[in-house]
């Protein structure tokens, strides 16, 4: 059986999530979520991933929470926003973004070299 990776989709527009998880899932992923809040991202967040796709504003809190979360926990994740990178915390600034609108193939290329270049987690 092959792994399909496991793919945490946080973003707080219904459209949009549907859209995300649509290339997702036609690209092999299962997604995890969408996860429309930062409580509702926190929990999923505990959960067993390969990676994530994080909007940055949901319903007007920033997530920064959750990508802490996702760091600690060493999962992969790019940013998918409208937002400009400058407004993004120093820690998170190395993260990849894929800005909003956006296309498919950016997006799948995006994740797929965000999950290439993540170091091993510790053992």
């Amino acid at each position: 059986m092959v792994h399909k990776p496991r793919v945490l989709v946080v973003e707080d527009e219904a459209l949009v999530a549907m859209h995300v998880e649509t290339i997702l899932t036609e690209a092999g992923c299962e997604v995890v979520g969408p996860a429309a809040s930062i409580d509702q991202a926190l929990r999923l967040c505990a959960q067993e991933l390969d990676a994530a796709v994080l909007d940055m504003n949901l319903a007007g809190a920033m997530s920064y929470s959750v990508a802490d979360a996702l760091a600690a926990a060493h999962v992969p994740f790019l940013w998918l926003t409208g937002h400009s990178p400058s407004v993004l915390p120093q820690r998170h600034r190395d993260r990849p973004l894929v800005a909003k609108p956006y296309l498919a193939s950016v997006l799948l290329e995006a994740l797929s070299t965000t999950v290439a270049a993540a170091p091993a987690p510790p053992v």
